[in-house]
């Protein structure tokens, strides 16, 4: 089977988000066929709405400064599926995706003929037993994974992981997780079981209340991120947590801080990755860290520095140069649209042309009323996605304050991008945002757009 065969027979399955199917079962009895990779290595699961990606490259990026062989999972990709199976830092190839696609559709094959398993299992169940797979053949240390959705009945969660880490919860899939926070957080919180390490960021009261409840079910005393303090690093001497003064950031909005941990005291860590909503997510994954550390990982307060300090997520808050300059972000729900109103807020100055294209699932009005009124032009585009929301129904969802004359509509991501460069001004800056989709659609045609114009 080759790497185009892989994707092929995966895309087959049915639309990662469209052929959902929650339950273990499925996944349960694919990875018995399998061996059981993932009882060869011990694991870190990150369940949460908003920062979970972000976390979990964080923690790999403090294992690996720490010598630790890792195995990371994440989803979604941007531009290739291959990004979202990790090794020590490097992305599994083409041909070993390949393989490992062929021996586990064998496997799940087989499974049905037998009749052990009524369906085949999801593109999502397959992807997760490929990437377990490939971590058990790589003897991974240790291995972090991100959850796809929820995490009761998500495929990662039978991975049985010995540590887990819920980020902040805020509304978001509601269709499949349930309509108020307290639901949402039922789900998330599944993923705490008795014996393990739960590592829990701070929450709106309403999810808070659900995730304690499940800790107390399990008999485990959670490790809460507001025991973690914040210092200003101007003001390292003020010691309250509650204090209001904010740490200092670079230009380009990298925040440098002062943190204190229950067994550690940084005087000045400049987070890798951009906004301050990633301090949370940064003490959530040192956390996760520590909890490593008393499990006999070697993990020096040196590595974690290092590790924070350079750790990348593409497709969040990621600049490319210009001209004109180019800002990415994946803000797809409406918290996630705020962090971002902020960013931009307090570290844009440039005029913002800003292309828009989000999932129809998605809280389209609320998060247009929070970032459209902050850019000079709007240019509304469809993703290429049988979930995408149409340009009629983001323009239906565009705010009655916002100057018609100033929103534009595009039938493709050629022609968005054909638009914003004559619209923006010399010194402005294009920021591409509302999908994760859209952000891996863009990045894949901009360099060929790049070469086009240079010859």
């Amino acid at each position: 089977m080759t790497f185009e065969e892989s994707l092929a027979y995966l895309l087959s399955l049915g639309h990662e988000t469209l052929a959902i199917k929650l339950g273990l079962a499925n996944t349960d009895t694919l990875l018995a066929a399998l061996g059981n990779p993932q009882k060869h290595f011990p694991s870190v699961q990150i369940a949460g709405t908003n920062g979970k990606g972000s976390t979990a490259v964080m923690l790999d990026s403090i294992c690996r400064a720490a010598g630790i062989r890792t195995g990371l999972f994440t989803s979604p990709h941007l531009i290739s599926i291959t990004e979202r199976v990790s090794i020590d830092g490097q992305q599994i190839s083409r041909d070993d995706f390949a393989r490992l696609t062929s021996d586990v559709k064998t496997a799940a094959e087989e499974l049905l003929k037998q009749r052990r398993l009524e369906t085949l299992p999801t593109f999502f169940e397959h992807v997760t037993a490929i990437a377990l797979r490939a971590f058990c053949e790589a003897k991974v240390e240790v291995a972090i994974l991100e959850t796809g959705l929820g995490g009761r009945l998500d495929s990662t969660t039978a991975a049985g992981a010995e540590i887990v880490a819920i980020t902040p919860i805020a509304m978001d899939h509601e269709e499949y997780l349930g309509d108020t926070l307290a639901r949402i957080a039922a789900e998330k919180a599944a993923i705490i079981r008795p014996e393990v390490t739960a590592v829990v960021a701070w929450q709106p009261p309403e999810a808070l209340e659900v995730i304690l409840k499940e800790c107390e079910r399990c008999r485990i005393e959670p490790r809460l991120i507001p025991d973690i303090m914040i210092f200003s690093k101007a003001f390292p001497q003020l010691g309250d947590h509650n204090s209001q003064i904010l740490p200092q950031a670079t230009e380009d909005g990298r925040i440098c801080v002062a943190l204190r941990t229950s067994h550690q005291h940084f005087e000045s860590v400049c987070l890798g990755l951009r906004g301050r909503h990633q301090m949370i997510n940064a003490m959530v994954a040192i956390s996760l860290a520590e909890a490593l550390r008393e499990c006999g990982f070697e993990i020096s307060g040196d590595a974690v520095k290092c590790g924070i300090e350079t750790a990348t997520h593409p497709g969040r808050l990621e600049f490319w140069e210009g001209p004109p300059r180019i800002l990415f972000d994946g803000a797809h729900n409406p918290a996630s649209a705020r962090a971002l109103r902020d960013f931009l807020d307090e570290f844009v100055k440039e005029p913002i042309t800003m292309i828009f294209g989000a999932m129809r699932d998605k809280a389209l009005s609320e998060m247009a009323a929070t970032l459209f009124p902050k850019a000079r032009a709007v240019i509304l585009t469809e993703v290429d996605d049988p979930r995408a929301a149409s340009v009629e129904a983001l323009k239906g969802a565009t705010p009655n304050e916002c100057v018609q004359a100033n929103v534009h509509q595009a039938t493709s991501i050629k022609e968005a991008l054909r638009i914003a460069r004559e619209i923006t001004v010399a010194d402005g800056l294009i920021c591409i945002t509302g999908s994760l989709y859209l952000i891996g659609a863009v990045q894949e045609v901009l360099p060929h757009q790049s070469e086009s114009a240079a010859n």
